[in-house]
């Protein structure tokens, strides 16, 4: 495919997801045999002339996301980028523009656009480079891990001396833009951890949440773990979401409160946001929308064992989600699993087991 009528080839440009970016650095200049053009505490770049490439290393565990953050072609001039997405647009393909944004510690101006199984592509002129990163990068962190391949069911360790498969934790994870049912091998309690990563951000989803965490609760086996990533907004988006870059995906955008109800009425309890800014990344209307990680559990069954606790304050009153209220100073029976949870929290200190004395005890031996 023919970009430009210069001699100034186009660079191919990939970026990958890798979990330690000195390790990645070290590695890749070995394998080109030439050293980072950038390289940042959270970012790296190479720049290979033969074959001509750009690849950048994004500070994110592949883990999670899968290897490839987002693929693309870096232009030589402004005409050749309007050209080609003038091109792109007139053959029916749609993609998202952005002037001047800085990202990456570099001033670009580019368009996105995802091709049919959804991966994510940028085409940008590069106009300078920054000291700093720039915030042009923050949706990514938002969407880009509801771009990568859905993991499979299972997770399996390898017995090296036998070579037999030996059961290890078992995951699944559910990512936007897949339809919101539940494999058909994936049994009632069968899971010990489920990620949804961007689940709820697709078109048509509103109706579905309820339901689709209810069938979740039941593939989890009890204690079992939920983590859920998503754009939620702090009320209801009413205008159509347009929004710029990776983010282009998002087309719906549930409020976190009805999400943190939904939970709720699906059986989840210890439910705890994990990353919620004080910045929103987007605002649409007067809602503010914010990249939203929260985490929950699946109940475990009701221990038969009992402790006796009181809670230290410093608040008049706790309550926890198994219907319980500490009151402070107030002697409380809990369940003894529930009371194991609470000692593994920011909680712990606040409370004190009450032993039954069996003899005289003087306070101050």
């Amino acid at each position: 495919m023919t970009f430009s009528d210069t001699e100034q080839p186009v660079h191919f440009h990939i970026s990958l997801n890798v979990a330690d970016i000195p390790r990645s650095v070290e590695f890749f200049a070995k394998v080109f045999g030439i050293s980072a053009t950038k390289q940042r505490e959270d970012y790296a770049k190479f720049e290979l002339d033969n074959p001509p490439l750009t690849l950048s290393l994004e500070p994110v565990d592949p883990g999670e996301r899968g290897a490839l953050n987002h693929l693309g072609f870096r232009l030589n001039s402004a005409e050749e980028l309007v050209a080609l997405q003038r091109r792109l647009e007139l053959a029916g393909i749609s993609s998202q523009r952005e002037e001047g944004v800085e990202c990456c510690y570099a001033k670009q101006s580019k368009f996105w656009l995802h091709d049919p199984d959804q991966n994510l592509w940028e085409m940008y002129l590069l106009e300078g480079d920054l000291e700093h990163r720039g915030a042009g990068q923050v949706p990514e962190a938002v969407c880009g891990e509801m771009k990568a391949n859905a993991a499979g069911p299972t997770s399996k360790a390898i017995d090296c001396s036998s070579g037999r498969e030996q059961n290890a934790q078992q995951k699944w994870a559910h990512r936007l833009g897949q339809s919101l049912t539940i494999p058909a091998d994936l049994t009632s309690e069968s899971l010990d951890e489920v990620a949804l990563q961007g689940s709820f951000n697709a078109e048509g989803t509103a109706d579905e949440v309820r339901p689709f965490l209810k069938q979740v609760a039941n593939c989890l086996k009890p204690g079992g773990t939920l983590n859920l990533h998503c754009l939620t907004g702090d009320r209801r988006v009413t205008e159509v979401l347009n929004l710029a870059g990776p983010a282009s995906v998002v087309k719906q955008v549930p409020v976190l409160e009805s999400l943190l109800a939904d939970l709720e009425a699906a059986g989840f309890e210890r439910i705890s946001l994990t990353t919620y800014r004080s910045q929103a990344c987007f605002t649409v209307g007067e809602a503010e929308l914010r990249e939203t990680r929260m985490q929950a559990r699946k109940p475990e069954p009701v221990s038969e064992s009992i402790v006796n606790v009181v809670y230290l304050g410093p608040f008049a009153e706790l309550s926890l989600d198994q219907g319980l209220t500490l009151k402070r100073g107030r002697q409380t029976m809990l369940p003894a699993n529930v009371y194991q949870q609470l000692q593994a929290s920011s909680l712990a200190e606040s409370l004190i087991e009450i032993q039954a004395a069996t003899s005289p005890v003087s306070c101050s031996s």
